[in-house]
C-alpha cells in the first residue's frame, strides 16, 4: 500500500435539535497508525477520488479575526492560519485539529442545520503527492444478531455517504499559493451547496471550474475533427482516444494535460499558412480558454461517445456512431426508431409477446 499517514485526528460534532447547541467531543491526542487506520484512510481516499461532483478553489484573502497561533482557546482564527501554524511547527497536529473543530462548530452554529458526524483531519502522502484531507463523516445505525438471536444496534462511520469533504494538495499550495485549484471539494448536497457552512469553515472560495474546462475541451475536439474533415469512423475513434486518456487520468488522480491530449489524438490539421499542427497547436491558435493542465469532469467526457437519457420509465443509451443509422430520430413527431435491436432485449420482447401479458399489450 503506497499510502503513508503522517498524522490523523478524529473529533465528534453534534447539534441538539431542541436547543440548537453545537458540541464537540475531542478524540484522543495520539492515534496509533496501524493497519486498520491505514485501511480506513485508504478507503476514504478512494471514495473521495471517485466522487464525480468535485469543484476546485483556493483559500480566500479575507484577514483573520483573531490570533492564528492560539493556545486552544482561540476559535476565530482562519483554517489556513491554523494549518500554517501546524506546518511551521508552532503547534502540534492535535492542537491544529481541535482548533479546527472549534472553528467548524462556530460555523455550524450560524446555520439552521442539524449536522452531526465525525470530523476527520488527516495529513498523508499517496503516490508521491502530499495532502490534507478534512471531512465530516456521517454516522449510520446498523443491526447485528448474536448466537442467541438477540438483536443489537450500533453505529458506524458511513464513508460511502461522504459529502462534506475537501482535500488540499499541499505541493500545489506550497508552490503556487496564488493558484485557484489547490483545494478540491465535493460539490452539491441534497439540494443545497456545501459552501453553506463547510467552505466558510475552510475559508475556501471556488476557482477553477472543472466542468467548464472539460466542456471546452470536448468542444475543441469536435471543432478539430470537423476541420480535419474526418469520416464518421475516424471522428468516433478520435473521441474514444480522448475518452480513454481521460479515464486513465481519472483512475490515477492526475490532471488532464493539453500537450498529452495533443499526442493522444493522432490526426493533424493544416493552419492558414499551410503548416501542419496537432491538436495542442490547434487549441493554441484558436485561443480556447483552457489551462495547460486541469482536473477534469469525467461525466462530461463520457458523453462524447454516447447519447443517453431517462424519463417516463424509459432509459435509452447508444453509441454516437449509431445515430442516424441504427437509431433514427424524427423531430416532427418526436419519435425514435431502433434498428438492430440488442439480442438480450430482443429475447425479452419475444418472451413478452408469447406470454400471457400479450393480452395486456393488445388492450393498451
Amino acid at each position: 500500500m503506497s499510502l503513508i499517514i503522517s498524522n490523523i485526528a478524529l473529533h465528534f460534532i453534534s447539534k441538539k435539535t431542541e436547543s440548537g447547541e453545537v458540541s464537540v467531543r475531542f478524540g484522543p491526542e495520539n492515534i496509533e497508525v496501524g493497519s486498520k487506520i491505514t485501511a480506513f484512510v485508504d478507503g476514504l481516499h478512494t471514495i473521495y477520488n471517485g466522487k464525480g461532483s468535485k469543484a476546485y478553489g483556493s483559500f480566500s484573502a479575507m484577514p483573520a479575526e483573531g490570533n492564528s497561533e492560539g493556545d486552544g482557546e482561540n476559535t476565530s482564527a482562519r483554517f489556513v492560519d491554523l494549518m500554517e501554524s501546524y506546518f511551521a511547527e508552532k503547534q502540534s497536529f492535535y492542537q491544529f485539529s481541535t482548533q479546527s473543530a472549534n472553528t467548524l462548530k462556530n460555523e455550524i452554529e450560524k446555520y439552521d442545520l442539524e449536522e452531526s458526524g465525525y470530523l476527520v483531519v488527516c495529513h498523508y502522502e499517496f503516490m508521491g503527492g502530499r495532502y490534507l484531507l478534512v471531512a465530516v463523516i456521517p454516522v449510520s445505525e446498523h443491526y447485528s444478531v448474536d448466537g442467541e438471536l438477540n438483536i443489537s444496534a450500533d453505529q458506524h462511520l458511513d464513508i460511502n455517504k461522504l459529502q462534506l469533504a475537501a482535500r488540499i494538495d499541499l505541493f500545489d499550495y506550497q508552490q503556487n499559493a496564488s493558484g485557484n485549484r489547490y483545494i478540491s471539494f465535493i460539490k452539491g448536497r441534497a439540494g443545497r451547496k456545501v459552501s453553506d457552512f463547510f467552505l466558510d469553515f475552510l475559508g475556501c472560495e471556488e476557482g477553477l471550474n472543472a466542468k467548464e474546462q472539460t466542456q471546452t475541451l470536448v468542444q475543441a475536439v469536435e471543432d478539430y475533427v470537423a476541420v480535419n474533415q474526418l469520416d464518421a469512423g475516424e471522428k468516433q475513434q478520435t473521441r474514444k482516444e480522448l475518452l480513454s486518456y481521460c479515464k486513465e487520468q481519472k483512475a490515477s488522480s492526475q490532471d488532464v494535460s493539453m500537450q498529452e491530449v495533443g499526442k493522444v489524438i493522432g490526426h493533424t490539421t493544416t493552419d492558414s499558412s499551410g503548416n501542419e499542427q496537432d491538436f495542442y497547436q490547434f487549441c493554441q491558435q484558436q485561443s480556447y480558454p483552457l489551462e495547460e493542465s486541469f482536473p477534469h469532469d469525467q461525466t462530461v467526457v463520457n458523453k462524447i461517445t454516447k447519447y443517453s437519457g431517462y424519463g417516463n420509465g424509459i432509459s435509452l443509451s447508444f453509441e454516437r456512431s449509431h445515430f442516424g443509422q441504427d437509431v433514427v430520430y424524427n423531430p416532427h413527431n418526436d419519435s425514435i426508431t431502433l434498428f438492430k435491436v440488442p439480442p438480450n432485449l430482443k429475447e425479452q420482447l419475444q418472451a413478452l409477446l408469447s406470454s400471457n401479458d400479450k393480452d395486456e399489450i393488445t388492450d393498451e
